[in-house]
């Protein structure tokens, strides 16, 4: 599970911890009031287990501390939206699981991006797209709609061209060499980075391979106005709501953009890769 998830159990389990103390029980004591099992006091506490939501209200019911109960509930099920196994996701097709991100994009007038391996999917090319979502069908055994999914992945693209619109991109060097799907898609996945530098809704930086580094490569993260980051790992898509922990990706998106290349520099870095490319 990933830190971010733990992270905010054990802050909620330490929330209810407070809420049990103040009340003058112990662990033992709530739990012959409850009916919750003690160990399983203590594995909430501890952030070890979420607790049910009716557990919460016995707990907080119990404790004098109802006054507390809707903040708890939301905090809960912001926990339990954050870690959203990709397999779930996928029940429905990589064409919904593109489609639900329509809204957000509506809703979002400023995106943040940083990606270690992958150019981001807004920018991508339907070839380059085909190529990625080919191998995550092939992957998570998904349901196989992929030329659908191309279609709505490229949907979202018509963001660049609005007025409304900023995006700010940090990608790492390396992203210009993984080539995914063939030399060929890889050299017109370069040509269309090149033709999105001159948006002017678009700032895209590249990490240098030598730079001296101020903070390390790390998982891709994508920030939506400072309301939510979305993660991608390999078992599961994360969200962060959390304003503290949304901080702290702001804190490292400002931090890895420092670090990057833009304008004539990133573009020089670009054909450097097209140029290589080329000569395989």
């Amino acid at each position: 599970m990933s830190s971010q998830v733990q992270r905010a159990r054990e802050e909620f389990g330490g929330r209810l911890r407070e809420i049990r103390k103040d009340a003058r029980l112990t662990g033992r004591a709530l739990a012959a009031l409850s009916g919750i099992h003690f160990t399983k006091i203590y594995r909430i506490e501890n952030g070890r287990q979420n607790p049910s939501e009716n557990d919460v209200h016995t707990w907080c019911a119990l404790c004098d501390a109802t006054d507390q109960v809707p903040a708890l509930i939301a905090t809960l099920r912001g926990i339990e939206g954050m870690w959203l196994e990709w397999q779930r996701q996928l029940r429905g097709g990589l064409r919904r699981l593109q489609e639900k991100s329509y809204p957000l994009y509506e809703a979002t007038g400023r995106f943040r991006v940083y990606e270690s391996d992958v150019v981001p999917g807004i920018l991508q090319t339907a070839e380059y797209s085909l190529a990625i979502l080919e191998i995550a069908a092939a992957f998570y055994q998904a349901e196989t709609d992929i030329g659908a999914a191309v279609a709505a992945r490229m949907e979202r693209q018509h963001y660049l061209y609005r007025g409304d619109r900023k995006f700010a991109f940090v990608l790492e060097a390396r992203t210009l060499s993984t080539v995914f799907g063939s030399r060929d898609v890889m050299l017109g996945q370069l040509d269309r980075l090149l033709a999105v530098m001159a948006l002017p809704s678009v700032s895209l930086g590249i990490i240098p391979p030598q730079v001296v580094r101020r903070l390390w490569p790390g998982e891709g993260f994508w920030i939506f106005d400072d309301q939510l980051v979305k993660i991608e790992t390999t078992s599961a898509g994360i969200k962060v709501t959390q304003p503290r922990e949304i901080a702290l990706f702001e804190k490292a998106f400002k931090l890895l953009q420092g670090q990057a290349v833009y304008g004539r520099e990133a573009r020089r870095l670009v054909n450097d890769a097209i140029v290589a490319l080329q000569h395989l």
